[in-house]
């Protein structure tokens, strides 16, 4: 179920908030955003802590909020904002007990956390690149947690950022996360085949960016499956070995082939 947002409950928990100690473990490009967010609407962060002084100091400035590479403070609220295969091992970290801490992934379970603290899952549905602004007013937010308040607490806390807030558990999370490799992850490596393929022909691949955009934005407002255009979905089998005997690139020609064969399944042609 989705939360409606009064304004009174916003103002309550940012007064809250502000009395909490939050900490954020990491430095790449969710740390950054989430600090920026929390930033931007007036939730104060007490720390950001990782090992890339660099770029904690590139957050720290950009967000004012204390670093530090060698000493973790304190804290009510730990955010782990790191990749999936070092997870359990900066959580171990975290040595507190009587605090919540929460990582970010979508992958993960909460159970994946190694403290005697209490675990959850913080998950922001975004593809985030640091220095692309976004809006994240719009980002859906998926929390879990181990009861009912601590459930709450980052329930709220996402409201401060979104509007667009749902509790989930793992099994449903995975989901979320593999339709987001799906939506997100392999459209943008098709859009860097494509390109491969213009800049070895010298087209500009700018003149294919209005197409790009009414594609997405297409979908906005109809079904995917019913926005399909192209030759597989027309049967069109002269222009599919025309594009076929153009492509050199083995690579390339395995990725045509794969997707053509999966709208013709889809539209049982």
């Amino acid at each position: 179920m989705y939360f409606n947002f009064q304004s009174k409950a916003k103002y309550l928990y940012l007064f809250i908030f502000n009395f909490m100690k939050i900490v954020i473990l990491g430095s790449g490009n969710v740390a950054f955003h989430l600090a920026k967010a929390f930033s931007e609407n007036k939730i104060g962060v007490s720390q950001i802590f990782g090992r890339n002084e660099n770029a904690l100091k590139e957050i720290s400035e950009k967000c004012h909020i204390p670093y530090s590479t060698d000493e973790m403070m304190e804290a009510d609220l730990y955010l782990i904002a790191v990749k999936d295969d070092v997870t359990a091992e900066i959580s171990k970290k975290i040595i507190a007990q009587n605090c919540l801490v929460a990582h970010t992934s979508g992958s993960l379970p909460k159970e994946i956390l190694e403290g005697n603290y209490r675990k959850a899952s913080f998950y922001p549905l975004q593809t985030f690149s640091k220095f692309k602004e976004l809006n994240y007013a719009e980002i859906p937010f998926f929390v879990e947690a181990e009861n009912q308040e601590d459930q709450e607490i980052l329930k709220n806390l996402a409201l401060q950022v979104s509007g667009n807030v749902m509790l989930s558990d793992y099994e449903k999370r995975k989901y979320i996360h593999l339709t987001a490799v799906f939506a997100c992850n392999f459209v943008n490596h098709l859009f860097a085949r494509a390109k491969e393929i213009s800049d070895a022909q010298h087209i500009p691949f700018s003149y294919f960016l209005p197409l790009i955009d009414e594609t997405v934005q297409k979908i906005h407002e109809i079904d995917p499956k019913s926005a399909q255009t192209g030759p597989a979905v027309r049967n069109d089998e002269r222009v599919l070995q025309l594009h076929e005997d153009l492509i050199t690139n083995e690579a390339h020609l395995k990725i045509y082939k794969t997707m053509n064969d999966s709208i013709k399944k889809m539209y049982e042609l």
